[in-house]
Formats: structure tokens, sequence, C-alpha cells
């Protein structure tokens, strides 16, 4: 019998184009896709899918016995802004998750794991600039201190049980398909509708705040590219710094500007300034081009070009 994948989250921002982007490579029918709720019906129509709460041991490992998982990419969790309202939520949810999974793999009912971290790791006492795989992670946010904490038991199982499990240290992800889930760099997804629906927008950032950022193929090939890495390759079983492109609110409003000269951006910070100001503004990932040949494809510009236009077919067929 043929393995399959597990995409728990399988509804979220990464989970909607990773779902569509492993089914292209694996076939549909090996790819499950899961979340607590069918709230994407396209999604839930296009292949086999499951109800699943990503905080119950049992349903994660009743689907994985029942399809003969394989891999498992766990993709649920409570984000940087949301997880500062809810912080026991955000605990419970993006730690337990994770033990279940790992232990899953660590009695061998499945082979593979990703999980993703992210820049949320870092904190206001990591070098800000060009930031180091190997620094000092002091995150001031609930959602960091779960991605630091997971960083930590991913390698631990790797050393004691050798589970192989593979994870990114994602930057601000940019996407047409899904809008984000909470984060504290949604703002440079948000921009763009702005300007397509209203020519206007409100900034909740600084000007001049800059943070790493990725278009959305991009994240896309950067985790399957893992993924598929021979084992022996990878040094990193943490998670391995990721980058693309870093930019600031005032940057990305002047590529958008060049293509619509109407458009407008007002600021006007909030409770995730303090979150982005703790965070680095680039990132050095030359650890992930050496172990397994990572190269970004997207600039600031060509991003915004896909973004556009792909979002005024959006909102002229709505």
């Amino acid at each position: 019998m043929s393995s399959k994948i597990l995409i728990i989250g399988a509804c979220g921002q990464i989970g909607t184009e990773l779902t569509a982007r492993l089914r292209e490579i694996h076939g549909t029918e090996n790819v499950i896709a899961s979340d607590i709720n069918t709230r994407k019906l396209e999604l839930v129509n296009s292949g086999p899918f499951e109800i699943i709460d990503a905080k119950n041991f049992n349903a994660i490992k009743d689907c994985c016995v029942n399809y003969n998982v394989d891999t498992v990419y766990l993709m649920a969790a409570l984000l940087s802004a949301t997880g500062e309202k809810y912080p026991m939520e955000a605990w419970d949810l993006n730690m337990n998750s994770l033990f279940h999974v790992l232990n899953l793999a660590k009695t061998g009912i499945i082979k593979k794991v990703y999980w993703p971290s992210s820049i949320a790791v870092f904190g206001p006492t990591t070098p800000r600039d060009n930031t180091p795989q190997h620094t000092i992670c002091e995150p001031t946010t609930v959602y960091g201190i779960t991605k630091q904490v997971g960083e930590r038991w991913c390698e631990y199982y790797y050393n004691k049980y050798n589970v192989d499990v593979r994870s990114i240290r994602y930057p601000g992800i940019i996407s047409h398909k899904a809008m984000p889930g909470g984060g504290t760099t949604d703002y440079a997804v948000e921009i763009y509708h702005e300007a397509i629906k209203n020519g206007n927008y409100e900034c909740f950032l600084s000007e001049n705040t800059s943070l790493p950022m990725m278009f959305m193929d991009d994240a896309i090939k950067a985790t399957v590219d893992l993924m598929e890495a021979p084992a022996d390759h990878l040094t990193i079983r943490s998670s391995y710094n990721l980058s693309a492109i870093s930019f600031t609110p005032k940057e990305i409003f002047e590529s958008i500007k060049r293509r619509i000269p109407e458009f407008e951006i007002s600021y006007n910070p909030d409770f995730r300034q303090a979150i982005a100001d703790s965070w680095p503004s680039s990132i050095d990932d030359s650890v992930a081009r050496k172990d397994w040949n990572w190269q970004h494809s997207f600039d600031l510009d060509a991003m915004t070009d896909v973004m556009l236009n792909e979002l005024k077919k959006k909102y002229t067929h709505s």
C-alpha cells in the first residue's frame, strides 16, 4: 500500500496552498487535508478531507492508521497577534499538537514530520541585521515562546529517538489566495487588497519597520524542497533560517503606488508594533542555501505584480 501525507491545519494561509502543491506532486488521493472545521469548502471538496482537532491525539492517530499515513505536515497554530490575546489557548494548541505528532513518529506510526517555526523565536536581544542561524533567542511573544520551545523539542526527538523532523523559520508570508490568520506581518497582504478595493490603507505598523518577508510560492517551494532533501544533507534539526526579501511598509506602498498612482497610505501603529520591533529586519539563511540548495525567486516588485494582477481578477469576478 502506498504511503500517504496528512496535513493538519490545511485550511490556514500556508496549509491551503501547501495542500494543493502536494496533491500536484503526490496525487490527490495520497494527500489528506484536515482542519478543525470545513470553512474552506473548495479545499474540502477537492480531495480527501477529515475533521481533526490538532489537540486530539487519538483523532490524529486514528487518521494516520486508517489512511496509512507516512508523513505529517503540522500547520495548525495560533499566530503572533492572536496568541497575545489568547495566550493559554496558543500554548495549548501550538505545543500539544507538536507533542502528539512527535510521539506518533517516535513510536513508528509515521516516518517523517514537518513543523513550521517562525522568525518569532527571535527577540529584542537578537542581532537585528542578517540574523544568523545560531544566535540569541529570547522571544517576547507567546507565539515566539511556543516556537522556540518547539524547536528544542524537535531537535531533542531527533537526537533521542531519531525522529525525522524538519522545520523552517518562516518570515512573513504574502499570498493572494488565502487571507492571513492573525500575524504581525498581515499588513503586507492586507495592503494589496485595500489598494484594489478602496485605494487607501491604514497600516498598523510604522512606515520604516523593516521585516523579513516571502511570497507564498517561495515558501511552498522551500517547504517541499526541505522535505525532499536527503536526510544526511541536513545539519539543522531545530529549524532552518529562511529568507527572501526584507522591506518596510513605506517600500511596499511605493511599489504599489508605481502601479496604482492614486493609492494612498496612513500609519496608525497598534500593539503589533512592539512585536515587530522585537523581530529581525533581515535574516542570514546561508545554512539552508548550503544544505539543501534553497533559492528564492521573487523580489518585492515581482511579488507586487503578481499580487495586484491576481487580486484585480478576484475582485472583478466577485
